[in-house]
């Protein structure tokens, strides 16, 4: 008896890589072995990406409340151990937010703070 081999689900299963690498350079768009690896490669990526951007977004609020923090002569450092000992709620992305729309707002906090 011959051997039964589902040609239907792996060529399914290829079909969806080469329609994820479209747009890819070369073989890795349209060759199956060098499209798997690119893909593969492509979603670890993506994977170390979606970590880094927080991180990215964390650092960038950090420049902006430093940024805003030096005119009214207080280091990012000190300004921030006043909040977290005055009891503030307000995380680094709402500080950011407050220092780069509303410097007004931010100018209190920060008296509010000292």
């Amino acid at each position: 008896m011959p051997r039964s081999v589902n040609h239907v689900a792996s060529r399914a299963r290829r079909k969806k890589v080469l329609k994820q690498t479209r747009g890819y350079w070369g073989r890795r768009k349209n060759v199956w072995t060098v499209a798997k690896n690119a893909h593969e490669r492509g979603l670890q990526f993506a994977y170390v990406g979606r970590k880094l951007k927080k991180r990215q977004y964390r650092s960038l609020w950090i420049v902006r409340i430093n940024a805003a923090c030096r005119p009214e002569g207080i280091s990012y450092s000190q300004f921030m151990g006043k909040v977290h000992k005055a009891g503030l709620t307000l995380n680094r992305k709402a500080l950011a937010d407050l220092a780069m729309h509303h410097p007004a707002a931010f100018k209190a906090v920060v008296d509010a703070v000292k």
